[in-house]
């Protein structure tokens, strides 16, 4: 069986990155409908050795074309005004926007770590910030088996994740053309600054990775902290992720869960400089784990260093993995 797939936002990085996905996990696609905004209608994106032609994202282009999966990547904005049309026509849409993330009647879902709550969407699936994806499913398995008290995240975030503008101020900012996306220059720095600030000091990024992983591991009461930077980095996002775990642990027990958790690859053979780096990471669908080691300072205390190509398993790879789940589901 075959299956209408429609892209908003089929111009920008995820969007195109959609296309590039759906085409190496070969999906079954009957039709592909490609949607963004005025200026960009007209234009044509390879599909399959096809060329598709980008449509105007409007209603009067959606009713009749029965799409099965709209993958959204578009906005929050884009999103709220769309996303409940493609639904009323028909479509299950997986956003990849924090529109959604945050609303109870909508599932928050990693298929590694919660495929569960794919099963009572009405239409929406949200898919989580690209940094909480990647440390969610390296956490799975120790919170399945030990219990999680706390977690403490320490991102290292690459500038794909702030869309073209990001990749642009890297690449033009090495030939010393001064920034137009971050407020100072990301070629040779780093930024302690990814989203806008709250009043509490912290970021939205950081409220993101907090709340969305309480909400993915069903837990309100779970402590977490978080400070995410950005890094010079084209493609892929690095986490240090401190977690104090409820029960105690042999550390060879904690390798061989990563070694047999989904979606996880474990690279850790420190004695010859084998560990996780974004990019080996970049153009894969895996999430890599390494540097685990003993956090001696607190009781069950544990160390990762978790790396993820935060376009592809941090955007549309784990979209159209949620779109693969309902599929084989049925």
């Amino acid at each position: 069986m075959s299956y209408n797939v429609a892209i908003v936002g089929a111009t920008g990085m995820v969007g195109r990155k959609f296309t590039e996905v759906l085409q190496q996990h070969d999906f079954p696609v009957n039709n592909l409908y490609l949607f963004a905004s005025s200026r960009s209608a007209g234009s044509t994106i390879k599909f399959k050795n096809k060329d598709v032609t980008v449509e105007e994202l409007k209603e009067d282009n959606i009713k009749g074309k029965k799409i099965d999966f709209a993958l959204f990547s578009a906005g929050g904005d884009i999103s709220k005004a769309f996303a409940k049309i493609f639904v009323h026509y028909g479509a299950t849409v997986i956003d990849n926007s924090s529109a959604w993330r945050m609303n109870p009647e909508v599932p928050l879902v990693v298929p590694e770590v919660n495929p569960e709550d794919i099963k009572w969407n009405k239409g929406i699936i949200a898919n989580p910030n690209c940094s909480t994806i990647q440390a969610v499913v390296a956490l799975k398995p120790l919170y399945d088996k030990y219990g999680i008290k706390r977690i403490v995240y320490s991102t290292y975030q690459a500038v794909s994740g702030a869309g073209m503008g990001g990749y642009t101020d890297l690449v033009e900012g090495n030939k010393g053309v001064p920034p137009k996306k971050f407020p100072y220059a990301i070629a040779g720095n780093i930024l302690p600054h990814i989203d806008v600030f709250t009043e509490g000091g912290y970021t939205k990024e950081e409220i993101k990775m907090i709340n969305e992983t309480r909400k993915i591991f069903h837990n309100d009461n779970l402590r977490i902290t978080a400070t995410t930077a950005r890094v010079p980095v084209l493609y892929g996002h690095s986490e240090s992720i401190n977690a104090e775990l409820n029960s105690s642990f042999e550390i060879e027990d904690v390798f061989n869960l990563m070694k047999n958790a989904p979606g996880v690859i474990l690279k850790d053979d420190v004695k010859n400089l084998v560990y996780p780096m974004p990019i080996d990471a970049a153009g894969t669908d895996e999430v890599y784990v390494g540097r685990i080691r003993r956090d001696f300072s607190v009781d069950n205390g544990l160390n990762l260093w978790v790396v993820a190509d935060n376009i592809r398993k941090g955007a549309a790879t784990n979209a159209i993995q949620i779109a693969e789940y309902i599929i084989n589901d049925k």
